[in-house]
């Protein structure tokens, strides 16, 4: 009798949660911002959430929805059955990061174990997502079995609704709705996403990209109509009525029941109805055409009538036969609308928190953007500097990563039979230290201790972590005048990085936590533009150039922002690859990564004799496999095949028969059997000084020079321009190729920490540049460079106190 009891408890507490009862009839989704009975309601729920085993919220939805924080329901049956692992991870990731950078916060729900989560922790989204969690397809209906059977699995809209509404969120957004399907007046094949759109036990609106082409549409509206559930569909730009979407496709040819124009008024609509779905339209690049879909569609629902497919499995079969009759295009296309979706629902939410606020004037407002600082938590003293304390005035301005350095070294033991290597899957003796490093410090703090102010803009959480690297910008002098601080959450974590090194301090592997700087960066970009224009000012006044140095922690399109802004303003800018993965970001200029207020990261390719080069950064100091990174994905981009890139390589003065025996002359044998030089060369219309850092071979300066540039006819440049333009009117001059040596070559015990060699090498160049003022060149200052980084190799620190000895 016990055991009865215990299997029917799951579906008794659910069975609670989705009653309208216990809501008592009111509004839960306004709670807090109405009477002070419905907050009391509202925490009420919430504490039943906090202690039931079957159903829990996560403490950042917890305080958001009772702070009225802009919340945004994400489901989870896209991940588990629409994407393949491990890119499904990578997508939440993606989605989470998008409602963050939109001003709200996003609450992932699935079901793990059997307890339903309303705010999955990245872990417990790997967990769900992983394949070995053989996690299923979860409806309402299905709810209280995967709980009693401790079951995992992905929510689909209507159990996604269902969980969101009982945590008072009122903005859904996913990819598409469900609906009646073909021939559904006989079989009955409803979804249930139509039937809990009719619910009106709270407010909530999804916002997806209408329901997919393979569904009867018609019909599908006309439920919702009988639904009470209001439709409407973004216009995007469009004037006058327009057709409902068909998922992948922009216009299904049936007239949308109502047409909203943006956020604001779907807000606006929201705040006076229980239910409504918002249809976005997918984007147009990514839209594919109504006929050819039909087409597509029809083949693949004869595929599955054929296979005998019906019900719950049907969609999936569908979808995956349409992904083979497509060659993928419907999958580009669902990304595309799910990208888009997620942003509009982060909007609405945002909206709405406004009119909330706007019609409830007596509510504090705690709310404060996410990706903004937090003016009203208290601050560490770091960030509170006296009134008679002045941060020098910076010549250098680093966007990019600071974070906390764990450094391991094997240290084998005496007679060990892996004298280099530590031993796999097991524990190995080491010497572990942690400092404070990250790419963007490492730049600034190389450019201060050699004499040049430098201002990092970055982001840090107030965790832990994030209170130790403030602490260490304190001691170092660093001005903390570029640091947002954020709240801690899931994705706002301080950012930390470990290196594994071998008995010779040469890394093995690394692991990078840098999900802070993706969702911060546009707030970091928005408060960096009054600096770029103070520094700019500077410039303008004294004729000294200033540079901007930005690293590839960023999101491809905050990095190109950074870029795009400092070019604009008329900066220097450089650029450090930091990772091979992340090198590829500089080339990203794809649709999705266009630079901020419009902007492009290229000029328009055009095949007009004097229109600009195609360039993105004035220097860049990869090592060879960023260089390598960095040329694929060029060539993968299509870069290689612009007019303008030809022009400027034409320019050069390559003879037909190439460059080999001269390159070989000017760099080594090796090299260009390698391809360094090559790619380097190929790469320079983009970035016209690269600095190849080759470790202990030196650094290979590859330089495309301007016309009339003293190099090409003196006798300084004999022995390295190694080509020279033969047009005329080009303001291309010729290439300079040549190879440094090392200053000091270090045997294997003299290498202390590798971390934040290249970083120390690029920070001390660029500061020498700004304090010579134009009178020494890059290849003046190699040297000056790889002393700094040789100093710290040879150093514990992330970077050698001992650059401040340094003397050009």
């Amino acid at each position: 009798m016990s055991g009865a009891v215990i299997r029917r408890r799951p579906l008794m507490v659910l069975a609670r949660w989705t009653s309208r009862r216990a809501c008592q009839g009111r509004d839960v989704g306004r709670v807090n911002l109405r009477r002070p009975d419905q907050a009391t309601s509202l925490r009420a729920a919430h504490t039943l959430a906090r202690n039931n085993r079957y159903y829990r919220l996560s403490e950042e939805i917890r305080d958001a929805v009772m702070t009225n924080k802009p919340v945004v329901a994400l489901e989870t049956t896209i991940y588990t059955h629409g994407w393949p692992y491990p890119d499904n991870l990578g997508l939440a990731r993606h989605l989470e990061d998008l409602v963050r950078s939109s001003g709200a916060v996003p609450a992932t729900i699935g079901i793990l174990n059997g307890v339903a989560i309303v705010g999955m922790a990245e872990r417990e989204m790997k967990e769900l997502m992983d394949p070995t969690s053989k996690a299923i397809k979860i409806s309402r209906r299905d709810l209280a079995f995967a709980t009693s059977q401790k079951i995992s699995g992905g929510t689909t809209i209507a159990s996604t609704m269902m969980l969101a509404r009982r945590a008072g969120i009122k903005v859904f957004a996913t990819g598409g709705l469900g609906g009646v399907h073909r021939g559904g007046e006989n079989s009955m094949d409803v979804s249930a996403d139509l039937t809990e759109l009719g619910r009106s036990a709270a407010p909530i609106a999804v916002v997806a990209g209408g329901c997919k082409g393979f569904l009867d549409i018609p019909r599908t509206l006309e439920y919702l109509e009988t639904q009470g559930a209001v439709v409407a569909t973004f216009a995007d730009d469009r004037v006058g009525p327009v057709d409902f979407p068909a998922f992948w496709v922009r216009d299904s040819g049936i007239k949308s029941p109502l047409t909203i124009k943006d956020e604001m008024e779907a807000a606006a609509l929201l705040r006076t109805n229980s239910s409504v779905f918002f249809a976005g339209p997918v984007p147009e690049g990514a839209a594919i055409s109504m006929p050819e879909m039909e087409e597509m569609i029809a083949h693949a629902l004869r595929a599955a009538d054929e296979s005998g497919v019906h019900g719950s499995a049907n969609t999936p079969f569908v979808l995956s036969k349409l992904k083979e009759l497509s060659q993928g295009r419907s999958v580009i296309a669902n990304r595309a609308l799910v990208e888009a979706n997620v942003k509009r629902g982060a909007r609405t939410a945002v909206e709405l928190r406004k009119l909330f606020t706007a019609s409830n004037p007596n509510v504090q407002i705690t709310y404060q953007p996410s990706l903004q600082t937090f003016p009203d938590e208290p601050s560490p003293n770091i960030l509170a500097a006296s009134s008679d304390q002045k941060d020098p005035l910076p010549d250098i301005l680093v966007a990019g990563s600071i974070a906390v350095d764990t450094s391991a070294t094997y240290t084998p033991f005496s007679g060990s039979s892996s004298p280099l290597q530590p031993v796999l899957q097991t524990s190995n003796p080491a010497s572990i230290s942690q400092t404070v490093g990250g790419v963007g410090y490492n730049l600034a703090l190389a450019a201060t201790f050699t004499h040049t102010p430098a201002l990092l803009l970055t982001s840090v959480a107030s965790d832990t972590p994030g209170k130790l690297v403030l602490s260490a910008l304190q001691s170092q002098g660093l001005s903390t005048a570029g640091i947002h601080m954020l709240a801690p959450s899931s994705s706002n974590r301080t950012a930390q990085y470990l290196a594994l090194n071998n008995a010779n301090a040469d890394l093995n592997i690394a692991m990078a936590d840098m999900t802070i700087l993706e969702s911060s960066g546009p707030a970091v970009l928005a408060s960096a533009q009054s600096h770029i224009t103070a520094l700019a000012a500077r410039q303008k006044a004294d004729g000294t150039t200033r540079w901007l140095i930005a690293d590839a922690n960023w999101s491809a399109p905050t990095l190109h922002s950074f870029l795009t802004s400092a070019r604009d303003a008329g900066l220097a800018t450089a650029f450090e690859p930091v990772s091979t993965a992340k090198a590829a970001r500089l080339f990203d200029l794809s649709a999705s990564s266009p630079a901020r207020a419009g902007k492009t990261p290229l000029p328009q390719d055009s095949s007009s004799a004097d229109s600009a080069r195609p360039q993105l950064a004035t220097l860049m100091s990869p090592n060879a496999m960023e260089l390598s990174a960095m040329h694929r994905a060029a060539a993968s981009a299509g870069l290689f095949e612009r007019q303008d890139w030809w022009r400027c390589i034409d320019a050069l003065g390559i003879p037909s028969s190439g460059l080999g025996a001269v390159l070989r002359h000017a760099s080594s044998p090796a090299l260009v059997d390698a391809g360094i030089p090559q790619q380097a060369i190929q790469l320079l219309p983009f970035v016209p000084t690269i600095l190849t850092k080759l470790g202990a071979e030196g650094v290979l300066m590859v330089q495309l020079l301007e016309a009339g540039d003293p190099r090409l006819d003196g006798a300084e440049g004999a022995a390295h321009v190694v080509a020279r333009t033969q047009v005329e009117s080009s303001d291309v001059g010729g290439l300079y190729v040549r190879l440094f040596g090392p200053t000091e070559k270090l045997e294997p015990g003299q290498v202390v920490s590798v971390n934040g060699a290249g970083d120390s090498f690029l920070g001390a160049l660029v500061s020498a540049l700004v304090r010579t003022g134009g009178q020494k060149r890059v290849e003046d200052l190699v040297n000056y460079a790889q002393t700094a980084s040789v100093l710290t190799l040879k150093s514990a620190e992330s970077v050698s106190p001992e650059l401040k000895t340094l003397e050009l």
